[in-house]
């Protein structure tokens, strides 16, 4: 247990040095947006393209991680389908509650399968962003046309279109081709993208905090609560369930079941923002979530660990 206390606690010491960085103002409010565009289209893809192009695929049971996974994904979506007259919010809010409900922050996610579970963990998440990534932003953006306060219906070309440039995406997609044809990382290459990929954590972690709105997080309701309940325990208790009827190995089931656990990421604000979700619920919903998981997700690691 200390053990994964110890691992654990680096990761979310930087995330509330971010959100410190930010209220202290010690650098300027325009560095954190660049921040974020550096993490999200150099620092993590070139993490992800390096991780996956190097690893051992052949080795996973690729199969039944994309059966945990998605299974995971469908059934969260289908029960808060389910709960929606219950929860009697607006339609613009339930949008912003189905995002809360299966957005993961890949940042975290990967942060915690390295400091927990090693390459092989990492490995694992990565394959989980390739599975995870299309399918929450599809379902996402889905929602928000049917819920939100908007006029757009999008077209399936353009969801194909916007899914595809997903630089995560993508960095796992070349990776695994690169890996599979079996050409391997040239001698310099593949040392930049690892330095490159070792800035991903650190500067993704601290723009996470640098996130993080305690104001909205004061306004949040049952709603909310019931979002933070269902994404960072009923999630992770489906995905072990899963995990054990289809007999993934130990470390497999961890990096699948902590990848299930994680907060929603703070791109679901942005696309609640320009699809006419609840913003405002959106941003309680991320920083909820978020400070929460800095108790739930050393748990559930201890727990999986037990297993």
């Amino acid at each position: 247990m200390i053990a994964i206390l110890s691992a654990l606690l680096p990761t979310f010491a930087l995330i509330i040095l971010g959100y410190v960085l930010r209220q202290r103002r010690f650098l300027p409010d325009t560095f954190w947006p660049g921040a974020e565009k550096l993490t999200y289209f150099v620092t993590f893809p070139a993490l992800l393209f390096s991780n996956t192009a190097k690893a051992d695929l052949g080795s996973l049971p690729l199969l039944g991680i994309a059966g945990a996974m998605l299974g995971t994904i469908a059934i969260c979506t289908l029960l808060i389908l389910a709960i929606k007259p219950v929860l009697k919010v607006s339609p613009a809010a339930f949008s912003s509650l189905v995002q809360g409900a299966i957005r993961p922050n890949t940042y975290i996610g990967l942060a915690v399968a390295a400091a927990l579970l090693g390459t092989h963990g990492l490995t694992v998440t990565a394959l989980c962003v390739a599975l995870v990534v299309p399918t929450v932003n599809v379902i996402s953006v889905l929602a928000c046309a049917h819920w939100g306060d908007n006029d757009r219906t999008p077209g399936v070309l353009s969801l194909l279109r916007d899914v595809g440039k997903n630089p995560l995406l993508m960095a796992c997609v070349l990776g695994s081709l690169v890996n599979v044809i079996g050409i391997g990382l040239p001698p310099v290459i593949g040392p930049f993208l690892e330095v490159l990929g070792r800035a991903a954590l650190p500067i993704g972690l601290l723009a996470v905090g640098a996130g993080l709105d305690l104001t909205a997080a004061r306004q949040a309701g049952i709603p909310v609560g019931i979002s933070t309940i269902g994404k960072l325990a009923i999630s992770p208790a489906i995905a072990a369930g899963l995990c054990i009827a289809l007999g993934l190995p130990t470390t497999d089931m961890a990096a699948v079941v902590l990848y299930a656990a994680l907060p929603c990421s703070a791109s679901a604000y942005v696309l609640a923002r320009l699809m006419g979700g609840d913003a405002p619920m959106m941003a309680s919903i991320i920083t909820v979530h978020t400070l929460v998981a800095i108790a739930s997700m050393p748990i559930i690691a201890i727990l999986v660990h037990a297993v």
